[in-house]
């Protein structure tokens, strides 16, 4: 399965291949605003998880994403370089987007993402299953045992960081941080 999978992915463009992204980000909204009407009976739930802390948001989230970002570079350092490799999928996507693009995209996943799995499923069923589901979903890295445990690890790093501030911009800006600071060197290393 995984080897179609990644035949398909080969066979995109890389404008389908970001149309893709586009498109799973906003399926994920659509998701958390259907599982919120059930689950709370209200779209605007989310407002009371939004808090503009602004110690939660630059010193916790954005401490937390550096921590992340720091061991993501000692990792990239140590090992070999395919068992960092997610078929070149990241690199088509970041790689030819202007850093404005780039901030674009990753605001708009690290949104709907920590809406999905941070405001509704952790909200409602805890952080176990949402962790499991982020990770789960990124599906990509199922079969490179050290993407997938490193996208585990974070999962539950960024559920424990909402378990303890209740504030789902801590875990959306930790999340952004993460994704933008990667994709910009992405797009520096291809650039090389």
């Amino acid at each position: 399965m995984r080897n179609r999978q990644a035949e398909a992915v080969k066979q995109l463009t890389d404008r389908e291949l970001l149309l893709n992204v586009y498109l799973t980000q906003i399926i994920l909204v659509l998701l958390a605003s259907i599982m919120s009407l059930f689950l709370f009976q209200d779209l605007w739930f989310f407002a009371d998880l939004i808090h503009f802390t602004w110690t939660q948001i630059t010193v916790i989230g954005g401490g937390t994403a550096f921590l992340v970002i720091g061991i993501d570079l000692i990792l990239m350092k140590t090992l070999p370089e395919e068992m960092l490799d997610d078929g070149g999928i990241n690199e088509r996507i970041f790689s030819r987007l202007s850093i404005s693009h780039i901030f674009f995209l990753c605001a708009i996943i690290s949104f709907s993402e920590e809406l999905l799995f941070r405001g509704v499923i952790q909200t409602s069923f805890g952080l176990v299953l949402s962790s499991l589901l982020f990770a789960i979903i990124h599906v990509r890295y199922l079969s490179k045992p050290v993407l997938f445990s490193s996208v585990v690890v974070i999962s539950f790093l960024i559920g424990v960081l909402y378990e303890v501030t209740d504030n789902l911009m801590t875990t959306i800006t930790a999340h952004f941080l993460i994704d933008f600071v990667m994709a910009c060197l992405i797009k520096q290393k291809a650039r090389m």
